[in-house]
């Protein structure tokens, strides 16, 4: 075998490999094509209903209100480690909540991860934009990789609506669909990118309470419409393909 026939056949594993954990981190969140539900449902169900919004918001809204309120129009400074103690001190309580309920606690965990992290590194520096540093290495992280993968033309949602139906990455054959994942996965890199292009110069200029409001305006509200429109399009390439995947999911009754 060749080095080049060694590296063709190479790349179809990886692209298993990560489609595999594109496509299962997809299901956990309730994004399977091969399921029934509305869009709005399934949008709803992906946000992790009324518990998983308030996870999200609440700690960044509590942390905002809170710097804001203790800002000191002399030196424009406010109470940072009340701010962070009790966005951090939300989270654990939403986590505990989820251990005492015996639900998933996945998201809630990750979050409180995350919160305290970026609560850290802003206590370490004294400055409250830091809190939000994470957030935007994250979208920075995000929004490059998914670009990346669409213009070498192996785009991530292909590769996760591939595993998820079952077709491996033989949609890489078919240009509607190899068309259609690239401009999905060029949107959500774009989404990614706009967030950063917004964010990054308020966090630069310490423009603690603009940043987090924006955060919250261009998190959930975009971050929705984005699913949906996703949602659709799988469901629109993979028609017939879904009713089948869909029945013989479900549990035999004979």
């Amino acid at each position: 075998m060749s080095d080049q026939e060694g590296k063709d056949a190479a790349e179809p594993a990886a692209s298993d490999i990560l489609g595999a954990a594109l496509g299962g981190a997809a299901r956990r969140a309730g994004l399977d094509p091969a399921q029934s539900g509305s869009t709005g449902h399934i949008v709803w169900h992906a946000m992790g209903g009324w518990r998983g919004i308030l996870e999200s918001v609440l700690p960044t809204l509590v942390f905002i209100i809170t710097w804001t309120l203790t800002v000191d129009p002399k030196t424009n400074q406010g109470d940072l480690w009340l701010a962070v103690g009790l966005s951090v001190g939300l989270a654990v309580v939403f986590t505990v909540v989820r251990l005492i309920a015996r639900s998933p606690a996945t998201a809630a965990v990750g979050g409180l991860i995350a919160t305290a992290a970026a609560a850290a590194l802003a206590l370490w520096t004294g400055r409250a934009a830091d809190n939000f540093v994470l957030g935007l290495i994250t979208n920075g992280a995000y929004g490059s990789v998914l670009l990346v993968s669409a213009l070498i033309g192996w785009p991530l949602i292909g590769l996760a609506v591939g595993w998820l139906m079952n077709e491996g990455t033989a949609w890489r054959q078919d240009k509607r669909k190899r068309r259609a994942f690239f401009w999905l996965t060029i949107a959500w890199a774009g989404l990614f990118a706009a967030r950063l292009a917004v964010e990054l110069p308020l966090f630069l200029t310490d423009q603690v309470t603009a940043l987090g409001t924006f955060k919250l305006i261009m998190g959930l509200p975009l971050f929705a419409p984005m699913v949906a429109v996703t949602w659709l399009a799988v469901r629109g390439l993979y028609p017939k393909r879904a009713e089948t995947v869909s029945e013989s999911s479900a549990p035999d009754g004979e």
